[in-house]
């Protein structure tokens, strides 16, 4: 009967999401941007000489800037004026289709630690301001827990989902994004070398990471944590195939709570993403996140961003449980 009245409720916001105006959480329309300079993958060679690279992108961002002010799409254009910034680290850009980007925190070259953070829906160029503002904060808090050598990346690498509508209730884009993930991911391990390499993934993100987990050049994760996330379309941790430990934390007034933790087939399509991460059954190592809400985990001074720099420090023996 539960399990009748949780797909019901399912199907019941499947429905929804392909009915109710999505205007103002749909994805950005399709902006013209320039096709983005050819850059080799990311090795050790080039660690050295970043600076080139960032010089490439910030004028690719700059040069997307101009199509999308020409295009009248003013407010993208701010969007990348603010991003092309003196200073700004982008290891690739690519302002088309709601954009991809990968922008570096700390000193990529020199650190012994670098932590990956994967967004989850209605994350783009154009509310890209708010993805970096999380991902400061938590290069911030790593440095707060002595780990000074220690890079992030936030990696804007696949067209994430509108959080209303119906892409974000099936795996359909987290599948080609675990393999641009995973490929990033083994770029950092060819220029990083034994560095350990981390994951944390909100949202629709932990989607993402659960398809990347298994993933053989992902071999050199050692941590992987979801947090507000729907589930990952894994039963388990151990059915992630994964060596990395298995994180998962839930802020205590996260509306994703209340979605339905159970996968069907609908009208030929997966729906829904399977047992809860926080539960015992799913079997992630839980930890305190706090009483926030959806978008709160990066907040600075939140027990949610503590754990996760502790978690990214690889000290993991400090993280407060749940």
């Amino acid at each position: 009967m539960a399990s009748r009245l949780r797909r019901t409720l399912l199907a019941a916001l499947l429905a929804a999401a392909v009915a109710v105006p999505v205007s103002a959480a749909a994805r950005p329309s399709a902006v013209p941007a320039p096709e983005p300079a050819a850059l080799a993958p990311l090795s050790a060679a080039e660690l050295p000489a970043l600076d080139a690279r960032y010089a490439i992108t910030r004028a690719g961002i700059r040069a997307a800037a101009r199509v999308a002010d020409g295009h009248e799409d003013h407010r993208r254009a701010r969007a990348l004026r603010a991003m092309a910034a003196d200073g700004r680290q982008f290891l690739t850009f690519d302002g088309r289709d709601g954009g991809r980007a990968a922008e570096v925190f700390g000193d990529l070259a020199r650190a012994d630690r670098v932590t990956v953070l994967v967004p989850g829906s209605d994350t783009h160029l154009d509310t890209y301001a708010r993805f970096r503002a999380g991902a400061a904060a938590l290069h911030r808090a790593l440095r707060a827990t002595g780990a000074d050598r220690t890079a992030v990346v936030a990696w804007l690498g696949y067209a994430t989902p509108a959080t209303v509508g119906t892409d974000a209730l099936t795996s359909s884009r987290a599948e080609e994004a675990a393999d641009e993930l995973a490929a990033f991911v083994g770029e950092l391990r060819a220029a990083k070398g034994a560095a350990p390499v981390s994951l944390l993934c909100h949202s629709y993100g932990s989607v993402v990471c659960a398809r990347a987990a298994h993933h053989p050049k992902t071999e050199a994760v050692t941590d992987i944590a979801l947090f507000g996330s729907p589930g990952t379309g894994a039963d388990s941790a151990a059915a992630l195939r994964t060596r990395a430990t298995v994180w998962a934390g839930r802020g205590g007034d996260d509306w994703i709570a209340g979605v339905p933790h159970v996968r069907f087939e609908l009208l030929g399509t997966e729906v829904g993403f399977g047992t809860d991460p926080v539960t015992d059954a799913f079997g992630a190592r839980v930890f305190d996140a706090g009483g926030g809400g959806h978008s709160d985990y990066l907040r600075p001074g939140s027990t949610a961003l503590r754990n996760l720099a502790l978690i990214a420090a690889g000290r993991t023996a400090e993280v407060s449980r749940a």
